[in-house]
């Protein structure tokens, strides 16, 4: 079912190739719609420039992603979403069409990761967005928009993760560098940074069938999920990892923190495992080790820039292929439904024009 856009500025069906949905596009969005308190639905929709939300730098989307979070906001009762009709999609990239922003102008290339845009503010499951200049960062020289959105929040928290662990000392001769949730986007991405950044790679995963996808990552190692996603009695372990991209969170955490070296660090950028960390204190008093919480969504944007300029020069751009999923508006819906359900392998690329 397609909408026509009311000058009361609500949505009305208009049956798809009709002659007044044609008059009427102005650009296609997913649209998602509250039912009732227990029931959300999603259409395609078309929309003109008067329906986007308030914001100084208008986009001509491109490329957009599917994320966890965007699953969510598919989802009823999500408590991201507060007001409907709402666009989720918290990435996009693609050109300014319009600007009153003096760093933007017509023609340039941008991506937007983050900010609650997808939440709060329409995202970028359609082809235009509207929204704040301080959001925006310029498509750094060597990446396109579809290699933007490959890497995406995902990314941008893995490389952030990175950095965080190479200011605390991380350096690629102290040893392996432990990634978990591998598989996902963002572990994917980490571990095809730390490698191409001259690290070795230790790769956890509880899919036995995505062994070949993470070595073709770089991985030296693939770590099964069942050794060591409990957590035991014991405060410490050996020394194994010389520190650690976590995306899961839990017990697996808690493990990994009490294996790190003397003085190492772990990132935390996800809670795929759970909220709560069933940890000791011994080994930050005994050993010394870091935890590191990351924020990808209000960093600062000096340092989103010096992020992407790091993923434009030290990821392996030729790898971005093996990470990415294709898809359409119209497959959001049950992509959705597949990433919070970890069906997921790598990165979902959604071209918003297809």
């Amino acid at each position: 079912m397609n909408f026509e856009v009311l000058e009361t500025g609500g949505l009305v069906p208009v049956p798809l190739g009709s002659r007044e949905s044609r008059t009427a596009m102005a650009f296609r969005a997913l649209i998602v719609e509250k039912v009732s308190d227990s029931e959300v639905s999603s259409v395609i929709s078309t929309l003109t420039d008067d329906q986007l939300p308030e914001g100084n730098v208008t986009v001509a989307i491109e490329y957009s992603t599917v994320n966890y979070k965007d699953g969510l906001c598919l989802r009823p009762n999500n408590g991201l979403v507060r007001q409907y009709p709402h666009v989720p999609g918290i990435d996009f990239a693609g050109t300014v069409e319009t600007s009153t922003d003096d760093r933007y102008r017509r023609g340039d290339k941008v991506v937007l990761t983050g900010w609650r845009v997808g939440e709060s503010h329409w995202g970028g499951f359609s082809q235009k967005a509207r929204v704040n200049a301080d959001w925006l960062v310029p498509l750094p020289v060597g990446l396109t928009t579809r290699q933007a959105m490959a890497i995406g929040t995902a990314g941008l928290a893995a490389i952030l993760a990175v950095l965080a662990l190479e200011d605390h000392g991380l350096q690629p001769q102290d040893g392996e560098v432990l990634v978990t949730g591998a598989a996902g986007g963002v572990g994917s991405i980490a571990t095809a940074a730390l490698v191409g950044a001259g690290y070795d790679v230790a790769a956890v995963t509880g899919r036995p069938e995505a062994g070949d996808y993470l070595k073709s990552l770089g991985a030296s190692r693939i770590v099964p999920r069942g050794d060591i996603d409990t957590a035991i009695k014991k405060p410490m372990e050996s020394e194994s990892w010389a520190g650690c991209v976590d995306a899961v969170g839990g017990e697996m955490l808690a493990r990994v923190i009490g294996q790190l070296k003397y003085g190492a660090s772990v990132a935390a950028v996800g809670l795929a495992g759970g909220a709560a960390l069933p940890a000791s204190l011994i080994p930050f008093l005994l050993r010394g080790v870091n935890l590191l919480g990351i924020d990808s969504v209000t960093q600062p944007y000096e340092n989103r820039l010096k992020a992407w300029r790091r993923l434009a020069t030290d990821l392996p751009l030729e790898k971005l292929d093996a990470l990415i999923h294709p898809a359409t508006l119209e497959e959001v819906s049950d992509l959705g439904e597949q990433i919070l359900k970890g069906q997921i392998r790598g990165r979902v690329v959604v071209d918003v024009n297809a």
